[in-house]
């Protein structure tokens, strides 16, 4: 990459001042300081000024495995040396880590596809609207995003793709390079739970490596092999144990301090004395298939007003279904607070739904949640209307919502035309396999939010990049 950017300085300084002045556009006009922002602050003052991990309730310090210890950590780094609570510098910070995403990005281009296809990846990158607006909000997608890209490309690297100067590295090299990968997996899974996706991608992959390895073994005696069985058993191992590496203070901390064995964070992020809504939960996911949904209903529980007016038609299966979620939603509305009590009643009522339609529940719904995540306009972070279609929203604000998922359709259409032309190149797997297994598991949530799946732009662009591969 090195070189490319040697030979090609003024592309690269045009496209790099480019990318800077959009986030930084961002970052003066749109800052995103929400609510999980300050949540994480919270974390990451107690940690820093009382060394303790926790959120402060009514006054006290209360010890939280809520979430994971990366982005705290990054922002008790952020505030000890520029001042507590100062999210303009940890936007500043995070723009810098987004721009080092689009080399990362060019780079895996490059080694697949070529020195072309690494320049429009680096211009895709650049100037994508999507990755740029979360460089300007204080949560974990820009890190998390870095660290996917990081990974990816290292996994690239130790499967020997674009080494032209290195047919035949040494073990040393290589397992440096699979050790930093783990790391980069690690980092990953400190920041959110789900980066433990990209380790079963990269797993994944050499699993599938190391079968076709074995069976070139037996059929042609070794010959032509480009990876022997123990090296890339090997890389996994690497991968593997440095990436849970970092869980285990992580763990043993919530075993000493909270009791619970919890090596991750809790699938929906409660610390020990919160209900967990596990009925409230199931009964979202027989109807839930959009982002408009998560924020009208899902985020309202516990602590606001539920609308049925704000249900769709397929929440009910009839008329005495509709009146049994009316009385729920009475219930509710009483004290906004989710008893014990009425979580067994909405489980009871998701029991009756899944029973009715499990298809509906197991493989429809989850495929819609999956394309309203990929397809939807990415701006959750504007002050947008999320119900776009219904084109009742100011006009400015119309107008970006439709650019904006007019944008996001031409990225996905460009990757999987990318796809197409580029299926046989060796590597290209990897990143398929990540993008499926992380919408698969998407799939499952009860809150389809686009967000998640920013992660995945990485391997979107590189994909897209495949069309501008120079023929031979």
């Amino acid at each position: 990459m090195r070189e490319l950017i040697t030979k090609k300085t003024r592309f690269f300084a045009c496209a790099s001042l480019a990318a800077l002045g959009l986030r930084l556009l961002f970052v003066v006009y749109f800052p995103g300081v929400v609510d999980d922002s300050r949540f994480y602050a919270n974390i990451a003052e107690n940690w820093l000024q009382h060394g303790i991990y926790g959120i402060t309730n009514s006054g006290a310090i209360m010890p939280t495995l809520s979430r994971l210890p990366g982005y705290p950590a990054f922002l008790a780094v952020i505030f000890a040396l520029l001042g507590d609570e100062n999210f303009r510098a940890v936007l500043l910070v995070q723009v810098l880590f987004d721009l080092a995403t689009c080399f990362l990005i060019a780079d895996m281009a490059r080694r697949l596809f070529g020195d072309r296809s690494a320049q429009a990846a680096f211009l895709l990158a650049a100037l994508c609207p999507f990755l740029a607006n979360y460089s300007a909000a204080a949560l974990t997608e820009t890190l998390e995003t870095f660290f996917t890209a990081l990974a990816l490309n290292l996994a690239l690297r130790g499967l020997g793709v674009g080494d032209t100067r290195m047919a035949h590295p040494s073990l040393v090299y290589r397992s440096l390079v699979w050790l930093a990968c783990g790391a980069s997996v690690g980092a990953a899974i400190l920041l959110r739970p789900d980066g433990g996706i990209l380790l079963a991608a990269i797993g994944g992959y050499l699993l599938w490596m190391l079968l076709g390895s074995l069976q070139t073994q037996r059929t042609e005696a070794g010959a032509g092999r480009r990876f022997g069985p123990r090296t890339i058993l090997w890389a996994g191992v690497l991968v593997a144990a440095v990436a849970t590496a970092p869980l285990i203070p992580w763990t043993l901390r919530n075993l000493h301090t909270l009791h619970r064995f919890e090596p991750l964070a809790p699938r929906y992020a409660t610390d020990s004395d919160d209900i967990v809504m596990t009925g409230f939960n199931r009964w979202t996911k027989t109807w839930i298939a959009d982002y408009v949904s998560v924020q009208e209903i899902y985020w309202n529980v516990p602590g606001a007003e539920l609308d049925i007016t704000r249900l769709p038609r397929r929440a009910f299966d009839s008329e005495q279904q509709r009146e049994t979620t009316s009385e729920l939603f009475a219930d509710y509305n009483r004290n906004h607070d989710m008893t014990v009590e009425l979580d067994a009643r909405f489980a009871e009522l998701a029991q009756q739904r899944v029973h009715a339609a499990p298809l509906r529940y197991y493989l429809w719904l989850p495929v819609v949640r999956i394309a309203d995540m990929w397809l939807r306009p990415r701006v959750e972070l504007f002050p947008s209307d999320p119900r776009w279609w219904e084109f009742n929203d100011d006009h400015r604000w119309l107008a970006v919502s439709l650019v904006f998922g007019f944008v996001n359709l031409v990225y996905v259409a460009l990757a999987a035309a990318g796809l197409v032309r580029a299926r046989e190149v060796f590597g290209v797997g990897l990143l398929v396999l990540f993008l499926l297994l992380r919408s698969a598991f998407l799939g499952s949530l009860e809150n389809p939010e686009p967000r998640y799946t920013l992660e995945c732009y990485p391997a979107v662009i590189v994909l897209a990049s495949a069309l501008f591969q120079r023929r031979a």
